[in-house]
């Protein structure tokens, strides 16, 4: 299945040593967790946060959340549900066991 995502990331929020030279430009390595079949009370399908070091993740450390990922387009047909009636945390609907 395909889908169009639209992310929206607070550049303000990353840790600015985590950037890095490449051979086109400057990047920063980071995830997102997208739920297709759920939207926050803010419309959002998931989260996207910062990559850490696999040192930091074994510390317990988390990345930072730099901002939202929004589902806005699926191939399959099935209509976007509509937004949840409560507000959510940024981890709600993910897995707490994930291993970043």
């Amino acid at each position: 299945m395909k889908i169009g995502v639209n992310l929206k990331i607070n550049l303000s929020k990353a840790d600015k040593a985590k950037l890095f030279k490449g051979a086109k430009g400057t990047y920063l390595d980071c995830t997102t967790f997208i739920d297709i079949d759920v939207k926050s009370a803010y419309g959002d399908n998931g989260m996207i946060t910062q990559d850490i070091s696999k040192e930091e993740k074994e510390a317990g450390g988390r990345g930072a959340i730099l901002g939202n990922s929004t589902v806005f387009w699926r191939d399959d047909g099935q209509a976007q549900p509509a937004a949840a009636s409560a507000p959510a945390s940024a981890d709600d609907g993910f897995d707490e066991d994930i291993p970043w």
